[in-house]
C-alpha cells in the first residue's frame, strides 16, 4: 500500500500506460483488418479472443522477466552480425506482416470468387483469422513486454499498465473495426499502415531501429488527409 502513494508509481504506471496504449495500435489496426473478412456475427467473438490472448501472453512473458532478457542474447552470429530469439521473431513477425498486408490488399482490390461450401468457408475463415492473431499477438506482445522492461522493473506497474492498455484496446475495438469497414479507402490506409509495421519489425530484427513516432505520424498524417476526403464527400452528398 505505501507503494500506491510514491509519486514514482504513479509516474512510472502513467507513462508506462501510455506508452502500452500507443504500441497496442499495431494489434489493434491488425485486428481491424483481419476480423473485417469474418461475417458480422463472428467479429465480435473474433476481437475479444485476440485481445483476451494479448492480455494472456503479455501477463505470461511479464512474469518470465528473466526468459524474456535471456532472448536478446545472440545464439549464432552471420559474419559479423549476431542473432538472438528475439531478432528471428521479429523478422518472422515482419515478414508475416508484409505477406498479410500484401495478400490483403490484393483481396481487396481484386476481389477473389467465394468457395462453392459457404458453412465450410466461414469456419475456415474463423479458424485462420483467430491463428493469425495469436501468432501478431506473440510479436506485438514481446516488443510490448522488452519496451516495459526497458522502463521499469516494477511488476505490478507492468501489469496494471498492461491490463489497463488492453481495455482501452477492447473499448475501441469495434468503433476502429466498424469504421474500417464501413469506409474501404480507410482499409487500404490501414493495410498500408501494416505494411510500414512490417518493414519496421524487419528493421528491428537486423538491428535497425526505425523510430515508431516515425510511423505513427505518417499514418496519422495520411488519416488526416484521408479525414478532409470523407468530410468533402459528405458535404457534396448533402448538397446535392
Amino acid at each position: 500500500m505505501e507503494m500506491l502513494t510514491t509519486p514514482d508509481f504513479w509516474a512510472s504506471l502513467l507513462t508506462l500506460t501510455a506508452l502500452e496504449i500507443v504500441l497496442g495500435i499495431d494489434n489493434l489496426v491488425f485486428l481491424s483488418v483481419v476480423t473485417s473478412r469474418l461475417p458480422e456475427s463472428q467479429r465480435k467473438r473474433a476481437t475479444q479472443i485476440g485481445l483476451t490472448g494479448a492480455l494472456v501472453l503479455r501477463i505470461i512473458f511479464l512474469s518470465m522477466i528473466v526468459w524474456i532478457a535471456g532472448l536478446v542474447t545472440p545464439v549464432f552470429s552471420i559474419g559479423e552480425h549476431a542473432v538472438s530469439w528475439r531478432d528471428i521473431i521479429l523478422l518472422g513477425g515482419g515478414l508475416f506482416l508484409l505477406t498479410k498486408g500484401t495478400m490483403e490488399i490484393h483481396h481487396t482490390v481484386e476481389g477473389e470468387e467465394d468457395e462453392p461450401d459457404a458453412t465450410k468457408a466461414t469456419a475456415n475463415a474463423f479458424t485462420a483469422a483467430i491463428i493469425q492473431i495469436i501468432a501478431l499477438d506473440i510479436v506485438f506482445s514481446l516488443d510490448s513486454v522488452i519496451t516495459a522492461i526497458g522502463m521499469t522493473q516494477n511488476l505490478p506497474v507492468m501489469i496494471t499498465a498492461v491490463v489497463i492498455a488492453i481495455g482501452v484496446m477492447m473499448f475501441a475495438a469495434r468503433p476502429v473495426g466498424d469504421f474500417v469497414e464501413k469506409h474501404p479507402t480507410t482499409k487500404m490506409l490501414a493495410l498500408s499502415f501494416l505494411l510500414l509495421v512490417g518493414l519496421a519489425l524487419i528493421a528491428d530484427g537486423l538491428h535497425f531501429h526505425i523510430p515508431r513516432e516515425y510511423l505513427y505520424f505518417a499514418i496519422a498524417f495520411s488519416a488526416s488527409v484521408e479525414g478532409l476526403n470523407l468530410w468533402a464527400k459528405r458535404n457534396r452528398r448533402r448538397k446535392q
